[in-house]
């Protein structure tokens, strides 16, 4: 089943398979798939990226045809103009900005959209189209100092590859983080079980929004010593799923599966006593019986009354708890930043703990963090306390 995700000559589609897998594509309404674009995003079915280098894709293939350039023909000093276009804040070619209506990518979007393009066209030069491209974009640098430290584990290189499309790399000082107190007060304003739920985890759990609205009841092992054997401590498994009806998927690809009953593998995220108790009282009061999807989160008003509760439902009820709370802006993220920045400060600086208990699969963090954590290695369990309030 193919399902149209915008308007527009090209746009991106979703392929949904018959076991469940959902692919993204470019089509063109005129000559059908865009060849290029599938074989490129085809290498990124398994990694989650699809979805989104499909939108950043899309969007640089329709400059392309409004400037009257192809693939086959587009130069370097093409991209860097395409590249200014979508991240100036100053009126573009033509005298008007690209993306007319909406405003320019911010840095990290930025270099997410250079990646793109720069697999995109290497992928291109391996068919033998536009290989001009290659010397281009395979420049190099000299290792930094931070590589050089690197040397210790024995894998120093003595030259890194760089994109040159890519912007200049922009450390935010101060995360978007939740306003002192939020936590408490947002509590204070929401009108249900499931939305106190929402807060609790969002705020012990570190969750994204579309790994809590993809949470289902047998993802839940919320005693001590639970049947999957693989942490002692009550804990979820973010399973990542394609498919589900709320559109919300995990963001990492953890590889899990249903065994005699007991769900095992995915993300394996600790959860509080404050947790567990917000699960129990939204479970036994507010749940409604005899629903059959499995899913944790439901909808509780309207025509769709009982049905998973896709993860704008959830920004939007933040958004007005916010307002309502005179706290501003809130957005699920800004829990996760908050949690993050907790869990630091409770493990001494040790980025590895953060890592792991929070899901970060960037291969960059992996590579400059070899460290790994066991989820029941005492030092996670007693940062994750203290984050908590339980430690005493």
């Amino acid at each position: 089943m193919v399902r149209t995700l915008s308007v527009g000559q090209l746009r991106v589609q979703s392929v949904r398979y018959g076991d469940g897998r959902v692919a993204y594509t470019i089509f063109d309404s005129v000559r059908g798939v865009h060849g290029g674009a599938e074989r490129y995003l085809g290498g990124y079915a398994c990694s989650g990226s699809d979805r989104t280098y499909a939108y950043l894709l899309v969007d640089h293939l329709r400059w392309l045809e409004h400037e009257g350039l192809t693939p086959e023909d587009v130069g370097f000093g093409d991209l860097e103009r395409y590249m200014g276009a979508i991240g100036a804040k100053v009126a573009g070619p033509y005298g008007r900005p690209w993306r007319v209506g909406k405003r320019p990518y911010g840095n990290d979007a930025l270099r997410g959209a250079a990646a793109c393009l720069k697999g995109f066209y290497l992928k291109q030069a391996e068919l033998g189209v536009n290989t001009e491209l290659v010397a281009s974009l395979k420049l190099h640098r000299m290792p930094t100092q931070r590589d050089r430290d690197r040397s210790l584990l024995g894998h120093l290189q003595r030259s890194m590859q760089a994109n040159p499309l890519a912007p200049k790399s922009v450390r935010r000082r101060h995360k978007k983080m939740l306003p002192d107190g939020a936590r408490a007060v947002l509590l204070d304003e929401v009108n249900s079980l499931r939305d106190r739920l929402v807060v609790e985890w969002l705020s012990d759990g570190g969750f994204r929004a579309g790994e809590m609205c993809g949470l289902h009841l047998c993802d839940l092992h919320l005693r001590e010593e639970a049947a999957c054997g693989e942490c002692r401590g009550p804990h979820a498994h973010v399973c990542h799923r394609d498919g589900l009806v709320n559109g919300a998927r995990a963001k990492t690809k953890w590889e899990w599966e249903l065994r005699d009953g007991v769900i095992h593998g995915g993300l394996i995220k600790r959860v509080s006593p404050a947790m567990v108790h917000a699960y129990f009282d939204y479970l036994t009061l507010e749940y409604p019986r005899g629903a059959s999807h499995g899913m944790l989160l439901v909808q509780q008003h309207g025509p769709g009354r009982g049905l998973p509760w896709a993860p704008e439902g959830a920004r939007k009820m933040l958004r007005r708890a916010g307002r309502r709370a005179g706290l501003g802006l809130i957005k699920p993220h800004m829990f996760r930043h908050t949690w993050a920045s907790a869990v630091l400060e409770a493990a001494d600086g040790n980025l590895a703990i953060v890592r792991d208990a929070g899901g970060w699969a960037s291969t960059e963090v992996v590579d400059e963090i070899y460290a790994h954590v066991d989820v029941n290695d005492p030092v996670f369990h007693d940062a994750l306390l203290a984050t908590w309030g339980e430690l005493r």
